[in-house]
């Protein structure tokens, strides 16, 4: 039968799978999976494809589709949901190989994705809806706008509350792990140098079970906890009301290596979010013009007032106010720099340049792309993801280059075409030619086409998408997306899951010698896991004692014969986890399978002693009388596995004796006697000379016997009782005499078994008759009457009485019959106390004890997550009470018992409730009295060193009086905190108070004071912490707030006093808030009469203690006095002031001196903080007049008016003789440097190949192209490209020879410089991919085979 494949879409259906192989079910399977079948086998349907098309709500759009075949079925789809003929809404018609899909009267809600489906090939497109309000969009080219920066004072930080943008967001993997937990993201930001910047993100916390943990990167890896500091904080808060984390990092002062991307990962537990954001630094700058003032400065950039060079444009350059010079340069080709300036009036032209250069120029928008790849995406190792860009021509062809090398290289879809079909001739034989399912060609074609579903490309409307599937990380590199000229590059992090432990390690017990493995199984293969015993790591040791067995994701520890040593716990460990198993090793018991029998042989006979023990490996010494036994000739002594037998041939009255076997290495033995037994010598009595003749006659009288039970346990004591295990078979074997042979009778309560036998006796077989129950025999033969029941049970059990009689008469016995068993299961074990590593249990007898008394019990246990039981005793326990130990503390636990009698052990008991053991907590540390009073005691402590496994419930606080043993809880609740007030106590007393902590398993030892406290308030004398900045002068401005906090101590509460000056404060003037241990002096608005000493009183009694604190209050100063000018000669001016009369209640610390040109009037600053009151002013220009103006400075600033001179200064104009300077010739050489080396390069045999660099060098260098040390220059098959310093060797269709070490070098006068890489050359199809003998044999015999069968159906 010939497989009937047929593609109908992404399906294949075969009628005789039952013939494939399993390598050709999983190459099915896999096309299937990765919906690559309809590639390989076919190609498109479609010759004209459907486009996406935008249309106006209320109009009608059509769909055109055409199709390779007239008679092709096509179908259409609305979001993945076929499309119904027949419809108002949607008109599908056909016209040959055309097809149409029609949709009337559009709304906002038909705006989808839709796809038409023929044969094996889908085409999805998409329908974009305006509304009739707006027009379609048509693409217009954005106006340029000048690149001027915004004045310092408009660029504010973006606020807390501002939202990220839409498309700002990572993009999340489709893992498990891409869960999102953030609901506000930061978003890209600009900012100007020097300005602070704080980026929010907040975290709604309502479905999360731990708190978030939130990390902040620049960059690729660089954590920025590690970098906080004077420029960068980390805040976070949360608000309880609405379950809602804010975190902020805060950038202050900003640089300009501030800027970069960053990145915010936030995680709990199973969730992940992340969001990628850029931050870009812009240099400050003046809104409109320069100021004439910085004009006059140097345009240094290091701060150094000396450094840089002197600006004098603004004070030459004409006025044109409604020109911005800034754009114009910004604009203009450098060519047109010299005319701009000249037209302006531009002086210092290069200073310009210069802070032109460092203005960020607007950022072009892309032509070719609507939407880019994001910064930076990350996916879990093992999980897919799917990279996504919006081009702008939805017919655009896009490229996917990952670390600069393009992901599909040409010519691989005729490759795969080749190999499918392959794939689907391999199918038609395999009836005729069923080996070939083995062949090795057909696993080579499985691996090829694995290693082709790794990428998978889709283009839908305007989107192209890259999908990964099965990311590893080799995945992790820098992706690109090329579009013409045009390309976008993000950067994928693949972050590897940890190890975890998948199945557990199993409690194990074994006997001693025996091998153990110890398995468990990780979640990845390959993973690496360490082993340890009891803490210690363990190894392969020189006597191989320990073995790691790895096999996929199972690892196993193997021991091979364990002893008593190896007992313990092991644990494994990966980087996600680790599991713990506890090994038991007990010594083996020696069990006697059959002991050895006396025996009592005659002369030349031959004796046997022979026993059978449970172990094989176990040799034994076989003694006679003390002494050991060897073998001889007629002595053999053989051991045939738990056989050992003792031979002895033509027995001698010497062999009697004791003989006994002892087992090596166990105390115990087995002993038996041999009995000679002698000849009898008959002596035959010969009478000579006499003939006796001896005549006897015998009558026969017929005899009667009366019946007789001969029975040695009679009656129903307790001597007397027959004992039969149940399950077991009860022979009660009754001998009887009597003549003529008597009838027995058995009966038990009203139930009788009668058997009759003859009256007369013949030598025949028993006769056995079976009546009511089936378990049930009764046999009789001559002298002895047999009753058995077959699997005796409970029931069973009582008196049965057997009657014989014959005409002699009757006897009667009874015999008290009791089955035993084994008892029923004890009660459910319950757990008393759990302890760190052990767990008291206790558990009620059985209900039964099974006829016999119950001589212990026999315990296991297991992990609560394990399915093997460890039995914790092997002898029976007497005790209805146990302690367990050897347990790991923190792991779950459950208990059963069995029940043992003489009979035998009964099934296990219902296992306990799950336990946990734990241990409690040390006791709490560091217990001491904070305060005390008349009623009332607080008391503090810290938590315990050692809090264990289990959860810390809160602390138990207790108190007795001094002399009782009664201790009494202060509260019925544990409390949480570190500290507690005892309240209501009686003063006076004297008590003594501990402390213990509480977990699962109870209270820790308490913590004790070291001696009882008298409640008493002690008195305590008065003291004023005054604080360190107020032992100085408090200096506040006008209008500010006062708010002094003073702390002090004193018991009972001090009397608190504030005064001013040696009065008391008013309360209009200032606010007073006093508490049990601190003051508050609060003034709401100062003033300059706040000004002076206040002092602060604290007494208790006659005992006090004072402070002063000084307040200055400070203000402006006022305006200095008497400015006029005192000489001008040359350039110079020289001033002279007096200081202002009113000096702000604080000393003045300068003056800051300006001068103006009484023709533009703007004011230029020519000192600050000057310390005198005369100056002189200098570098003037001539020609000018100008006018000065000084202002006072203090501590809060200047003074609000200046003092101006009432004369102006005029400055004369002198001749001045120019010298133009000389400079000396500037050396330009320079020796050749490579500014961008080669780079090592794979490629493609067949291919042309280039490698490429960049020189520089004055004069130009002359360049020579090396390969292996060897000049190429001349030779044909290398061309050799310069321009513009770029250097660029093209090698034309390199093969596998061309590889090699390549080198450029760079030679001028001045010096040399080279550079090299290496270049591997690949072969064009990778090695698994190379036809061998084999596959060329499969192809021809596949082709013979066809070319035959189409021969033959063409003559049939």
């Amino acid at each position: 039968m010939t497989p009937d494949i047929s593609a109908f879409g992404n399906t294949v259906k075969f009628n005789s799978f039952q013939l494939a192989p399993p390598s050709v079910l999983r190459l099915y399977n896999t096309i299937q999976s990765a919906r690559l079948f309809n590639f390989f086998l076919f190609i498109s349907a479609f010759t004209k494809k459907p486009k996406a098309q935008e249309a106006v709500e209320g109009s009608s759009v059509v769909f055109e589709a055409e199709t390779e075949k007239l008679d092709a079925k096509v179908k259409w789809q609305c979001n993945a949901k076929d499309i119904a003929k027949g419809g108002d809404k949607y008109e599908i018609a056909a016209d040959g190989n055309k097809h149409f899909l029609t949709i009337k009267d559009i709304t906002k809600e038909d705006a989808n994705v839709y796809a038409v489906i023929a044969g094996g090939s889908k085409v999805k497109f998409e329908l974009k809806v305006m509304s009739n309000a707006e027009p379609a969009p048509v693409p217009e080219p954005a106006p340029e706008t000048p690149a001027a920066e915004p004045p310092k004072d408009e660029i504010a930080a973006p606020t807390q509350e501002a939202p990220a943008a839409d498309g700002e967001s990572v993009r999340r993997t489709e893992g498990p792990c891409s869960t999102q937990v953030s609901n506000m993201r930061p978003g890209d930001t600009n900012c100007v140098k020097g300005a602070n910047i704080t980026f929010v993100a907040k975290v709604n916390a309502e479905s999360l079970l731990k708190k978030p943990t939130i990390k902040w990167f620049k960059g690729k890896w660089m954590d920025l906890a590690s970098k906080s500091g004077k420029h960068l904080q980390l805040k976070e808060t949360y608000d309880r009301n609405t379950k809602v984390y804010t975190f902020e990092m805060q950038i202050i002062a900003a640089k300009a290596n501030f800027a970069g991307a960053y990145r915010c990962e936030v995680s709990s537990r199973d969730k992940f979010d992340s969001c990628n954001f850029d931050l870009t630094v812009h240099e400050a700058c003046a809104a409109a013009g320069l100021d004439i003032r910085s004009a006059f400065r140097r345009t240094s950039t290091d701060g150094n007032e000396d450094s840089g060079e002197l600006d004098f444009s603004t004070l030459l350059k004409k006025r044109y106010p409604d020109v911005d010079v800034w754009n114009i340069l910004s604009h203009a080709p450098a060519s047109e720099y010299e005319k701009i300036a000249f037209q302006h009036g531009i002086t210092d032209l290069r200073g310009m340049l210069k802070r032109l250069k460092k203005m960020k120029k607007e950022e072009k928008k892309s032509e070719a792309f609507l939407k880019k790849l994001d910064p930076a995406y990350q996916v879990t190792k093992g999980q897919k993801i799917k990279l996504g860009v919006e081009v702008a021509n939805e017919n655009v062809e896009v490229k996917w280059l990952k670390n600069g090398q393009e992901i599909q290289p040409t010519g691989r879809s005729e490759s795969l075409t080749l190999t499918f079909n392959m794939f689907y001739f391999y199918f038609l034989l395999l009836n005729h030619l069923p080996f070939l399912a083995s062949h090795q060609a057909f696993s080579q074609m499985v691996k090829m086409i694995h290693s082709l579903s790794r990428y998978i490309f889709e283009s839908v409307g305007n989107m192209r998408y890259l999908t990964i599937n099965h990311c590893s990380l080799a995945d992790d590199a820098t992706y690109t997306c090329v579009v013409g000229d045009e390309k976008c590059t993000t950067e994928l992090f693949v972050k590897e899951p940890p190890v975890t432990i998948v199945k557990n390690l199993e409690d194990q017990m074994v006997m001693k010698g025996e091998r153990v493995e110890l398995e468990c199984e990780v979640s990845e293969e390959g993973a690496n896991v360490k082993w340890e015993k009891d803490g210690v790591e363990l190894t392969r040791d020189e006597s191989f004692k320990y073995r790691f067995k790895k096999d996929g994701c199972k690892h196993v520890l193997i021991i091979n014969e364990a002893t008593k040593e190896d007992c313990g716990h092991y644990k494994v460990k990966t980087n996600g986890g680790e599991s713990v198993a506890e090994l038991l090793v007990q010594e083996k018991d020696l069990e006697v399978y059959q002991s050895i029998a006396d025996l009592t042989v005659k002369a030349k006979d031959q004796a046997v002693f022979k026993c059978e023990v449970s172990d094989e490996t176990v040799k034994g010494t076989w003694y006679k009388n003390g002494v050991e036994v060897k073998p001889d000739a007629r002595i053999n002594i053989s051991h045939i596995g738990r056989i050992h037998k003792l031979t002895i041939d033509e027995v001698k009255p010497e062999d009697e004796g004791d003989y006994t076997f002892v087992p090596d290495g166990y105390a115990f033995n087995l002993s038996a006697k041999l009995n000679f037994l002698g000849n009898i010598n008959l002596s035959i009595m010969n009478f000579h000379n006499f003939n006796v003749s001896l005549l006897v006659k015998i009558d026969y009288v017929p005899r009667q016997d009366p019946p007789k039970i001969h029975l040695d346990c009679m009656g129903r004591t307790t001597e007397s009782t027959i004992l039969v295990v149940a399950g077991n078979k009860l022979r009660l074997d009754v001998p009887i005499t009597g003549d003529p042979a008597p009838t027995v009778i058995w009966t038990k309560g009203e139930k009788v078994k009668q058997t009759h036998s003859p009256v007369w006796l013949i030598s025949c077989a028993p006769v056995v008759l079976t009546e009511g129950d089936s378990r049930v025999h009764v046999e009789t033969s001559k002298g002895h009457c047999v009753f058995t029941i077959e699997g005796a049970e409970r029931q069973d059990e009582g008196i049965y009485s057997v009657v014989v009689r014959n005409p002699a008469g009757e006897d009667t016995a009874d015999v008290h019959v009791k089955v035993v068993d084994v008892p029923d299961p004890p009660q459910t074990p319950r757990i008393l106390s759990v302890g760190e590593d052990s767990c008291v249990v206790e558990w009620d007898p059985p209900a039964f004890d099974g006829g016999q008394p119950v001589i212990g019990y026999v315990l296991e246990r297991k992990k609560t997550k394990s399915y093997r039981w460890m039995r914790l005793n092997f002898d029976p326990y007497p005790q209805t009470t146990y302690e367990a130990k050897r347990m790991i503390e923190g792991v779950p636990y459950e208990m059963r018992v069995y029940a043992v009698n003489s009979i035998g052990m009964s099934r296990h008991s219902p296992a306990s409730q799950p336990f946990v053991p734990v241990a409690p907590t040390s006791e709490p540390i560091g217990l001491c009295v904070d305060d005390i009073n008349d009623t009332s005691i607080s008391l503090k402590w810290r938590p315990p060193e050692r809090i264990g496994a289990a959860e810390l419930k809160g602390y138990g606080v207790e108190y007795c009086k001094e002399g009782t043993d009664e201790w009494i809880p202060v509260s019925q609740d544990l409390t949480d905190r570190l500290s507690m007030i005892v309240r209501n106590l009686t003063t006076g007393d004297k008590l003594q108070f501990r402390v213990r902590a509480y977990n699962m398993a109870g209270p820790s030892a308490p913590a004790t004071l070291a001696q009882a406290v008298t409640i008493r308030e002690i008195m305590q004398r008065p003291k004023i912490w005054l604080p360190r900045y107020l032992r100085q002068t408090l200096i506040k401005k006008v209008g500010d707030t006062v708010n002094i906090v003073i702390p002090f101590q004193g018991k009972p509460r001090p009397i608190v006093t504030w005064s001013k000056d040696g009065e008391p404060l008013s309360p209009q003037f200032a606010s007073v808030r006093n508490s049990e241990t601190d003051t508050i002096l609060f003034i709401r608005k100062t003033d300059r009469k706040h000004s002076g000493k206040y002092e602060l009183q604290v007494q208790i009694e006659n005992v006090e203690d004072r402070t002063n604190v000084t307040l200055q209050v400070v203000d402006l100063p006022g305006p200095p006095e008497a400015l006029k000018i005192i000489d001008i000669w040359g350039f110079n001016v020289a001033l002279e002031w007096k200081p202002p009369k009113d000096n702000g209640n604080c000393d003045i610390t300068g003056y800051t001196i300006q001068k103006a040109d009484k023709k533009t009037m703007e004011w230029f600053t020519v000192y600050e903080l000057y310390r005198r009151t005369n100056c002189v002013v200098s570098d003037l220009i001539m020609g000018n007049e100008y006018v000065f103006r000084v202002f006072a400075t203090n501590l809060v600033g200047l003074s609000p008016d200046p003092c101006n001179t009432k004369d102006s200064a005029y400055i004369q104009k002198t001749g001045i003789a120019y010298k133009p300077p000389s400079y000396k010739d500037h050396d330009f050489s320079r020796a050749p440097k490579f500014t961008h080396p080669l780079v090592n390069r794979s490629v493609i045999a067949g291919y042309n190949a280039t490698l490429s660099c960049s020189v520089r060098g004055i004069p130009k260098p002359k360049v020579t192209w090396y390969k292996n040390k060897m000049d190429i220059s001349h030779e044909a098959k290398y061309r050799m490209l310069s321009k513009e310093g770029v250097l660029t060797l093209e090698i034309r269709k390199p093969c596998p020879f061309d590889g090699g070490v390549y080198m450029c070098k760079a030679v001028n006068d001045s010096g040399e410089d080279t550079v090299e890489c290496k270049l591997e050359v690949r072969r064009k199809y990778p090695a698994e991919w190379t036809w061998n003998r084999n596959v060329c044999d499969l192809i021809s015999l596949t082709y013979f085979f066809l070319s035959t069968h189409f021969i033959l159906l063409k003559f049939m």
